[in-house]
């Protein structure tokens, strides 16, 4: 009998959809308080995932979900860097 591989599942903080973890983007928040995008999916820190849609980010911006995810106030300068490297 050949075993089914289980696909790790996340939940978008934008659209609060669930969708597969290759899917999204994960958004760490580390110890020393810093808030970066995680392109490797391991850091260590609180993680947060959204989709690599603009729409997605835009929505946990104006909602704060993002922040509220994190645990953390998120600065202008920071959402602005994580809103260009969704755009790359």
């Amino acid at each position: 009998m050949k075993k089914v591989k289980k696909i790790p599942m996340r939940k978008c903080v934008g659209c609060q959809e669930n969708k597969s973890k290759k899917e999204l983007i994960r958004i760490v928040k580390n110890k020393e308080g810093e808030i970066f995008v995680d392109q490797t999916g391991k850091a260590n820190g609180r993680g947060a995932y959204i989709c690599l849609d603009i729409q997605c980010f835009e929505k946990a911006k104006k909602s704060n979900s993002l922040q509220r995810a994190l645990g953390a106030k998120i600065s202008e300068e920071t959402f602005q860097t994580l809103k260009d490297t969704l755009n790359k």
